[in-house]
């Protein structure tokens, strides 16, 4: 699905505050993998999204990506955000991120259906009303009765399950989860889960997920990166991961940094 050779990010070369974001990574994301991503704040993960999502342009090494219709690979390094946007989705921890709140329900939906079309010049009908009504229904919050309510009066977990199911409405290739549960009540953050495995299974989707919740790292998807200093320094397949717990994470690193992991979030969570 999308392969990462020998990249690189460092910001502030040559001056007194040069940092190392990442550091000589490659990883291959084969299509319908569901990747856990964790590692302590600063370790790169949200540096490794902006360079994949075209938000920031690498300092060195390629992206490719697969196209299954050419059946080939086409290299993407330099190519514009808003131009990855049509096949790469992402979700930020900020519930209030994905969704325009001064505008109706039914408005961010039809921004989304234009997605896919040159121009905006498409028209609000009453079939595509019901449409949108029952791609609603399946959130189970009753969503698909407020379409003229503005975004801004619906609560956190609600806008944040809006904006996954608009982003997996747009069809991507490939889905960049950035924490998207983090900010929200453990109620909501199990919903919004559910609904992410539910869609990943529907849409055929290829997903990475950061997280800090260790328990979720284990518990979720195929396959499972750890990240520290802009490397990648385990890589773990699911049989493997089946018989970790988070302590057998944390011994992996020790053994490998030859140090502790001092990330509390990591531990506690």
């Amino acid at each position: 699905m999308i392969r990462l050779e020998n990249l690189d990010m460092v910001f502030g070369l040559g001056t007194l505050d040069e940092h190392i974001a990442l550091n000589h990574l490659n990883l291959t994301v084969a299509q319908g993998d569901f990747i856990t991503l964790i590692g302590s704040n600063g370790a790169g993960k949200t540096t490794l999204y902006n360079v994949i999502a075209g938000s920031c342009m690498p300092s060195a090494g390629r992206i490719f990506i697969y196209e299954k219709a050419e059946n080939r690979e086409r290299e993407i390094t330099r190519e514009a955000e808003y131009l990855r946007a049509r096949y790469i989705g992402r979700i930020f921890q900020n519930p209030l991120l994905g969704t325009a709140g001064k505008m109706s329900l039914e408005d961010n939906m039809m921004l989304c259906h234009k997605k896919g079309y040159k121009g905006l010049r498409i028209s609000l009908t009453k079939s595509m009303r019901e449409t949108f009504r029952e791609q609603l229904r399946v959130l189970g919050m009753g969503l698909e009765n407020r379409l003229n309510d503005n975004v801004e009066l619906f609560s956190g977990g609600q806008r944040q399950a809006l904006t996954l199911l608009m982003t997996v409405m747009s069809r991507p290739s490939l889905l960049l989860l950035d924490e998207h549960t983090a900010a929200l009540d453990p109620r909501n953050a199990e919903l919004i889960m559910d609904l992410t495995l539910r869609f990943a299974k529907e849409y055929h989707l290829t997903v990475l997920m950061i997280t800090h919740n260790m328990g979720h790292a284990l518990e979720y998807g195929n396959r499972l990166l750890m990240m520290d200093q802009g490397e990648i320094i385990l890589d773990i397949g699911a049989t493997e991961k089946a018989r970790l717990s988070a302590e057998g994470i944390v011994q992996r690193f020790r053994d490998i940094k030859k140090q502790e992991l001092t990330s509390d979030e990591l531990l506690l969570n």
